[in-house]
């Protein structure tokens, strides 16, 4: 059956590559070599010339790059210079034999596919070497049908395993991570940033307003990072007193103090080996800030009222949209401390900033919302479109949802239109309207709405190129050909 050829489908994209796949197929097996193993490398490996060299004829007119070894030997000086997509190797062979060449393959060309070759008498052999991942074996002598169609099969199945890597990557380059959406630059670098601090032990500070996400990129940096499988335990550290705080923190022992009526662990030791995240780290009091750097210096620490010294493994995450230099400057957060959770920065921009997410984050909260509530999924006008896309979203993100959740549940028909907006949406948007006659020339037309888009931006020229969709250099240019620069915005 074709459909053997494939793994079990992980998610859409493996479904629908799948279904593709086995639908072009049965239309056309030569156009599905034409199509996905156009120059894909087979190393044959035999110490009979004579079947190598038949192997080689049979496999040689199917657009195959092919290539041959004598021996084991020869065959990983072959794997270690070439990339290989398929090996097609005898099992009982001098030096190297087949099963030692397999477990060679699978511990340094792990994506590489193998075919053995064998006799009658090792078929048992074969099926053992069939549970180390060989793809299929085929009994000599060989029949030329099962040996075209199991090199089809094999590539097939090791194309569609690439294509669906690369997909799943396009996914995560365009859309971000988990439940982060973002296509504009600024959350292009953010992602590029989490790429390469999560596998590693530093600590991060995650810099930005409220309502952007931050909890949200730590928690992709946690699951990008070798202790995923360790517990994310996230805390606000401006949502307790001090004194809450620490035996939050660090847990309490039995008789601490009036109410402890038993031992209770805290986040640090139930973080142990993964990831703890402090969020509003700038509301942390002076004396605690002196206990945090111990950990953060030590990996130690005391629970309250006890005496016994904790050792954790812990990484440290931590967010805030306050000024930490300027409360440095104010003696109200240790300088020790900062460079300590600083050791590498992400800066959120806020969504007015990033006016182009704005659209890609309306359509997945409007499909989240309908699914919620056993909705179909609601379109949405150009217009009520245009009106959220203008509004500047205090809230950030978190405004946005909740205002897109109200908006689903209230809307009736199959379209979301403007006059199912809040009205401080509906009124912003008469506040930033500007009327162009028509007729009026193109660039005159530009100029105002540039003119217009600096003033809504009070002059920064970065915020104004986001929102007109201009590169900053774009923006400038043509700031100084339509004369903008000395005039008073």
């Amino acid at each position: 059956m074709v459909q053997d050829i494939y793994p079990e489908p992980s998610n859409f994209i493996s479904v629908y590559l799948r279904e593709s796949a086995v639908s072009y197929y049965k239309r056309d097996k030569s156009r599905i070599t034409r199509k996905y193993f156009m120059k894909q490398n087979i190393l044959i490996v035999d110490d009979e010339k004579n079947t190598r060299e038949g192997l080689k004829l049979i496999l040689d007119n199917k657009n195959y790059n092919i290539l041959i070894a004598e021996d084991g030997e020869k065959a990983k000086e072959i794997l270690a210079d070439e990339n290989i997509d398929l090996v097609i190797t005898d099992l009982k062979m001098p030096k190297v034999d087949g099963m030692e060449l397999i477990d060679y393959i699978k511990t340094n060309s792990p994506d590489t596919e193998t075919i053995m070759l064998t006799g009658h008498g090792t078929i048992e052999t074969a099926v053992q070497a069939m549970k180390k991942g060989v793809f299929d074996y085929i009994i000599k002598p060989v029949n030329i049908d099962e040996l075209n169609l199991l090199t089809e099969r094999a590539l097939m199945k090791k194309s569609m395993q690439e294509e669906n890597e690369n997909l799943k990557e396009q996914l995560n380059v365009k859309y971000g991570f988990e439940n982060i959406i973002g296509n504009s630059s600024q959350m292009h670098e953010i992602f590029d940033k989490i790429k390469k601090v999560a596998p590693t032990k530093a600590n991060v500070l995650i810099v930005g307003e409220s309502g952007t996400g931050k909890e949200l990129l730590a928690k992709a940096i946690h699951h990008h990072s070798p202790r995923k499988i360790k517990p994310f335990i996230p805390i606000n550290c401006g949502a307790l007193t001090p004194t809450l705080l620490e035996s939050e923190l660090f847990g309490y022992e039995k008789g601490a103090f009036t109410g402890a009526f038993k031992q209770k662990l805290g986040r640090f030791e139930l973080a142990n080996g993964g990831t703890i995240f402090l969020d509003e780290i700038s509301e942390i009091s002076p004396d605690l800030q002196v206990k945090l750097l111990r950990v953060l210096q030590e990996q130690t620490f005391e629970r309250v009222g006890g005496t016994q010294t904790i050792k954790v493994d812990v990484r440290i995450i931590s967010a805030t949209n306050s000024d930490l230099k300027k409360l440095m400057e104010e003696n109200r957060f240790r300088e020790d401390l900062y460079y300590r959770l600083n050791v590498i920065q992400i800066n959120v921009p806020p969504l007015r900033e990033r006016i182009g997410d704005i659209t890609l984050l309306i359509t997945k909260f409007i499909e989240e919302f309908c699914k919620e509530n056993n909705k179909p999924i609601l379109s949405i006008s150009p217009k009520a479109m245009a009106l959220l896309q203008s509004y500047n979203w205090p809230g950030n993100v978190r405004e946005l949802r909740n205002t897109i959740e109200g908006i689903v549940v209230m809307t009736t028909g199959k379209k979301i239109l403007p006059e199912h907006l809040p009205s401080e949406i509906t009124e912003h948007s008469k506040e930033n309207v500007i009327k162009i006659k028509a007729g009026t020339p193109l660039k005159e037309a530009e100029r105002e709405l540039i003119r217009a888009t600096l003033i809504n931006a009070k002059g920064n020229r970065t915020k104004a190129a986001n929102m007109l969709g201009l590169g900053r250099k774009t923006l400038y240019r043509k700031i100084e050909e339509y004369g903008l620069m000395t005039e008073k915005l």
